[in-house]
């Protein structure tokens, strides 16, 4: 529903820039209690990592915040929600120890949410009409009510997150050569 709300506002022409921070304000509050409640129910350094993405997805929404509306930059903190999610629906479907995953997956997307780059690939800046949300959704219930769907599902997801990380990871730190004469 948080892709769905934008594509609406937009279709509607009800865009206003008090929607704009309204929906960063509730994506933070409901973001952080998810990741919360996660992390402090695997505890350790699971609930430690959780503390971390809290952190970064609060510096990121305050960071939007405070400037003009621009387009989608660094990892949503909804592709974390979604990835929390195929995490957590592997681990029951395959039972195994869910805290160092999750921890691995609160870092990596709290760093990826303050890159100085963007991250194009992702599956939340693919969707752009209702169509596609609707698509997403779909994967989304199809991957938690079918057990054998997880797992393209996931790979779908997180590979499309992680191909956007390496390559404009690779891209930002190779400097430039001159092609001229030493």
């Amino acid at each position: 529903m948080d892709d769905l709300d934008g594509v609406l506002a937009a279709r509607l022409n009800l865009k206003s820039d008090f929607g704009a921070i309204l929906d960063n304000v509730c994506d933070a509050a409901s973001h952080t209690l998810f990741v919360l409640l996660v992390s402090m129910h695997y505890g350790g350094y699971c609930a430690l990592g959780g503390a971390v993405a809290v952190i970064c997805i609060l510096l990121r929404i305050s960071l939007r915040l405070k400037s003009p509306p621009q387009p989608p930059r660094g990892s949503s903190t909804n592709e974390l929600i979604r990835h929390m999610l195929f995490l957590l629906l592997l681990a029951d479907q395959f039972e195994f120890n869910t805290a160092i995953p999750l921890t691995v997956l609160f870092a990596l997307h709290g760093i990826s949410m303050l890159v100085p780059f963007e991250i194009p690939h992702l599956i939340r800046n693919m969707t752009r009409t209702t169509g596609s949300i609707a698509l997403v959704n779909l994967a989304l219930i199809t991957a938690w009510l079918v057990p054998v769907t997880v797992i393209p599902i996931a790979i779908c997801f997180v590979g499309t997150y992680l191909y956007s990380i390496l390559t404009q990871t690779f891209k930002f730190m190779v400097v430039p050569t001159s092609t001229g004469n030493p």
